[in-house]
């Protein structure tokens, strides 16, 4: 034992649950010294939010979780909420109470950590490759501010690493007798590997309405009917404007080598990259319910691979993905990504990005995306010579200077057109200048009111800040921003708050009604569809009768995305069940529409390939068992402490709580993985 580590006796028996899968790290590695937020009090309140076995989770406690797991997305860079991520506060709140539930069952049942188990995995932790302790000062005594320097507060981290152990002695006795079939491996390797070319059409409403042409009489009739749904609650305006193209604006600017080498030579270091060599392990979700399984085996593998230096190297992680990543086309390369990732600021929310905000040999947590969990290391940066970025910087420097003089060609403009209120002179005016035909910078809306999508325009709140001021025919507004240029816009008519007359809202009319009816004819187009096709090479012919299109797939594989349709098992199980040469005799409803699906091959999977992984694939299924017994058991536990009232959540602690609270973002769009690299 590690006489020096004398903390240890006194809180190594205070055992509270380190790891829920989704939160492991944020406590053990993240409770360092000025790592929390700037709002400090809530992280030590001692006000109690829940109790579990007479046990108390402090809204101190709840707190701190909180901050660390938002310091844990924050690696990627951003302002990331939580929110966005999936973790509400009751959440977190339903992950300490389970902390909770599962140290009291590893205590009921005599699986604690002992003293010397904690000190044996801090020893190994914080340990070289020789074996050496590095904690240590001149001396070979431990050196206490090494010590903290490392971990920060030592006390939670000593905790942490008890119930680390706690929960992996209480998981392995939990699965100790969990078996698996080798028949069932081979049947799920099968499923994932056999694979089809299909010939498909999408039944959707979309292009059913297309092909359907309501009367007069109908939409006049479905208007009557719906008319309120039209009522214009704000007044409209109807606005011309000259329009100037900061692309074209910039056309005309001559730029030298020189000043494109001077651009290059002020680069920062980080912006003379070419991009970043990327290795990735990727894991499918074969069905939600696996979710969870599959989310821990990602965690098992980020902690392997970050290992006690919190860094891989390129042939460790090599090893790993070979082993256990499902995309073969990257795992026999070592998870070697094709080509570099770069920085694009037009792609925030691409997980491949996550990888530029860590150093090399770091590798993020697992990215959930779709069927599959990704684990990303950075490899080392690939060097972009002057040659390379010279097209780039041409564009960069032409854009920015471009801005300047469509801005100020804009602002005169402006002037002008205060002046004539004749739009059609101020561009003839200018055209030359702004590198423009006339007839092509004078643009007028129709009646829009806030909110509205204008042509070329979009949804705009500048531009419509711009318009808000106009209240008469010719009054002319300041100059605003716009997608790609600059508007001086100008009133030229006004309507008030009314409900709108027919021939107004005719095309948002036809629109409803030509909706409405084609949701009423998705299952039967379907099955007419399926009726009039004998084979998948019929499916084209009759998909072009009904103005829908029939798409081919190729070595289409279960569990994958199929187009832009989706996946789901509701597609998987009867595909599975089809023969080549089929069409299959009922539609699948996906994502709102209906889905005609021909089998054209069917390629059975390779067993002489599962032959050779039987060992891994074995170990994985086993692995993924255990899992989910292991989550089984403990909400079963939870549940029937909550049913014998050992445990009670105080909610209006919560809800006070969370009054205090400054709303969060509203949430982005899901992140999508790039085509290309």
């Amino acid at each position: 034992m590690l006489k020096q580590l004398s903390r240890f006796e006194r809180t190594s028996k205070v055992l509270i649950l380190g790891f829920v899968a989704l939160m492991a790290v944020s406590l053990v590695l993240f409770f360092r010294p000025n790592s929390g937020s700037s709002a400090l009090e809530p992280t030590k309140s001692t006000e109690v939010l829940a109790t579990v076995g007479g046990e108390d989770i402090t809204v101190g406690e709840f707190a701190t979780q909180k901050q660390n797991i938002q310091q844990q997305f924050s690696r990627f860079g951003g302002q990331i909420s939580l929110t966005q991520m999936g973790y509400t506060d009751q959440r977190i709140l339903d992950g300490l109470i389970l902390k909770k539930v599962t140290v009291q069952e590893a205590l009921r049942l005599g699986l604690g950590a002992s003293d010397a188990e904690v000190n044996e995995r801090i020893r190994r932790t914080f340990s070289d490759v020789s074996g050496k302790l590095t904690l240590v000062d001149a001396s070979g005594k431990l050196d206490m501010s090494k010590y903290q320097e490392r971990v920060g507060d030592v006390a939670a981290f000593e905790r942490g690493v008890a119930e680390d152990i706690a929960r992996e002695k209480l998981e392995a006795f939990v699965a100790a007798s969990v078996r698996i079939s080798e028949d069932d491996v081979q049947l799920e390797y099968k499923r994932k590997n056999t694979s089809f070319d299909l010939t498909y059409v999408v039944v959707s409403a979309d292009k059913l309405a297309e092909k359907i042409q309501p009367t007069d009489d109908e939409l006049k009739a479905y208007y009557d009917k719906h008319k309120t749904d039209y009522n214009i609650l704000v007044p409209q305006k109807k606005i011309k404007y000259v329009f100037i193209d900061q692309d074209k604006s910039g056309q005309k600017l001559q730029i030298s080598d020189k000043e494109l080498k001077d651009e290059y030579d002020g680069l920062k270091p980080e912006y003379k990259q070419a991009g970043v060599k990327v290795q990735q392990i990727v894991l499918r979700v074969a069905r939600a319910d696996l979710d969870a399984t599959v989310k821990a085996k990602a965690d098992d593998l980020v902690a392997k691979a970050r290992g006690a230096s919190e860094t891989s190297t390129e042939e460790a992680f090599a090893e790993l993905a070979k082993g256990n990543s499902e995309d073969p086309a990257t795992a026999k390369n070592g998870g070697q990504v094709n080509g570099v990732v770069k920085k694009n600021p037009n792609k925030t929310d691409d997980p491949y990005q996550k990888v530029l905000d860590l150093q090399p040999g770091e590798v993020t947590d697992p990215i959930k995306y779709k069927n599959a969990y990704f684990i990303l290391r950075r490899g080392e940066s690939v060097p972009k010579t002057f040659e390379v970025a010279k097209v780039e910087l041409l564009v960069s420097l032409r854009n920015r200077r471009g801005y300047a003089v469509a801005q100020k060609l804009a602002q005169r403009a402006q002037d002008r057109l205060k002046e004539t209120k004749d739009p059609a002179k101020v561009a003839q005016e200018f055209a030359a200048e702004a590198n423009m035909a006339p007839a092509d910078m004078v643009r007028e809306t129709p009646f829009v009111k806030p909110g509205d999508d204008v042509p070329n325009i979009g949804s705009s709140q500048q531009f419509e800040e711009a318009i808000a001021p106009l209240e008469n025919p010719n009054d002319v507004g300041e100059r605003t921003g716009i997608k790609n240029g600059f508007a001086i816009p100008m009133l030229v008519e006004k309507k008030g708050p009314r409900i709108p007359e027919f021939d107004e809202v005719k095309d948002k009319v036809a629109t409803a009604v030509k909706q409405e009816k084609a949701k009423s004819q998705l299952e039967d187009k379907a099955k007419e569809l399926i009726a009039n096709a004998k084979t998948p090479g019929d499916l084209k012919a009759g998909a072009a009768k009904l103005g829908l299109e029939a798409k081919a797939e190729a070595s289409y594989k279960l569990a994958t995305p199929l187009g832009d349709s989706g996946s789901s098992v509701l597609l998987d199980d009867p595909l599975y069940a089809a023969k080549a040469g089929e069409v299959l005799q009922t539609p699948v409803f996906l994502n709102q529409n209906y889905i005609v699906l021909g089998i054209n091959t069917r390629t059975e999977a390779d067993l002489a390939e599962f032959a050779k992984q039987r060992e891994s694939l074995m170990q994985s299924a086993l692995t993924e068992r255990k899992n989910q017994v292991f989550e089984d058991y403990l909400t079963a536990v939870r549940r029937s402490m909550e049913q014998n009232g050992k445990i009670k959540v105080h909610k209006d602690v919560l809800a006070a709580m969370q009054e205090e609270e400054a709303p969060e973002a509203l949430p982005r769009q899901r992140p999508r993985l790039p085509v290309t690299k």
